[in-house]
């Protein structure tokens, strides 16, 4: 049994978008981007790296003049930010859950 891309994206909780650009940043093949994307997704670290690498696309479209690109990877972000709001460092305070104290529980009665 081997897996196709489209079975990757769906566990990865990524868009093919989004492993696309994450193909493109790191210079690998968009099957092992779905793997890397996968292992990221999983933690705020992780989110905020994708983010970076798409920023980083956004930024290297713009230098060679592709806007077109640019524009594109501008609504990949955007999207990304949507489904992963724990990168979007202006919203992690708001995001925060109070902590709950921590009891120790009562010794049972005799």
């Amino acid at each position: 049994m081997s897996l196709c891309l489209e079975d990757c994206l769906a566990l990865c909780e990524l868009s093919e978008a989004e492993v696309r650009a994450i193909a493109q940043h790191e210079g690998i093949p968009v099957i092992v981007a779905a793997e890397m994307g996968n292992y990221l997704v999983r933690t705020p670290q992780g989110e905020l790296k994708i983010k970076a690498m798409i920023r980083d696309d956004i930024a290297a479209a713009a230098a060679r003049g592709d806007r077109g690109r640019a524009l594109a990877l501008k609504l990949v972000l955007r999207d990304f930010v949507y489904q992963h709001p724990l990168c979007e460092e202006r919203h992690r305070a708001a995001l925060r859950l109070p902590e709950v104290e921590r009891r120790v529980p009562d010794a049972p009665k005799v």
